[in-house]
């Protein structure tokens, strides 16, 4: 199959991202769009009365929709932007769009199970960004790796591109700590994760003209 050039699904879920942030910024306060629509680990254990409006299955991929401030969904969609379109170009927008649904899921669940039970919200693209990141790292670090025992090269690499990811991800949480605000540092990992682990097989589907 020949590999998509035009970015069109990056382009798109750019531009659904922006606009409901808009929407939600210009007519709707953050706080009741935050506890309905982002994603909220206290949903999962108990019934949290009057957060029914949205199904809590569905939102790990609402709460993508759904930012702080302009910084944040400008930070999120720069990012997306970059690696997004390169991404799709060799995995087609199925691949994207896999990746996307699939790391927005992957994220909330790493965040579940490190905050199970609490009622602050998690909102934002980056645990779904976080996966397009990790296909973007496996398929075009430059860094060379070699097997260690029975684990192939590849997947050294892959190890140590999710250690580097991962003190990052500690670094930008000890930072957020002392500005004041909260990063969700594993829902971060469990995308990038959800990346590393989805790259080859969407390789070879790709490429096998699946």
């Amino acid at each position: 199959m020949r590999a998509s050039a035009s970015g069109h699904v990056t382009r798109s879920v750019a531009i659904i991202t922006a606009l409901a942030w808009g929407i939600q910024y210009l007519f709707m306060p953050l706080e009741p769009v935050a506890m309905t629509a982002g994603f909220v680990p206290a949903r999962f254990a108990a019934e949290v009365p009057g957060l029914d409006f949205i199904p809590r299955f569905l939102t790990p991929l609402s709460a993508t929709l759904v930012h702080g401030d302009l910084l944040h969904l400008a930070m999120n969609l720069i990012t997306f932007w970059y690696c997004g379109r390169i991404v799709e170009r060799v995995l087609g927008a199925w691949g994207v769009i896999i990746l996307y649904v699939v790391g927005a899921y992957a994220s909330a669940a790493t965040h579940l199970l490190v905050n199970i039970g609490q009622d602050q919200p998690m909102i934002g693209a980056s645990g779904a960004i976080s996966a397009i990141l990790g296909a973007y790292a496996m398929m075009f670090s430059q860094s060379e790796a070699r097997a260690f025992g029975p684990i192939p090269a590849e997947w050294v690499r892959a190890l140590w591109l999710a250690a580097g990811w991962t003190g990052v991800q500690w670094m930008i949480g000890f930072a957020g700590a002392a500005s004041g605000y909260s990063i969700a540092i594993a829902a971060h990992i469990g995308g990038f994760f959800a990346g590393l682990l989805l790259t080859k097989p969407l390789l070879r589907r790709r490429f096998a003209g699946v």
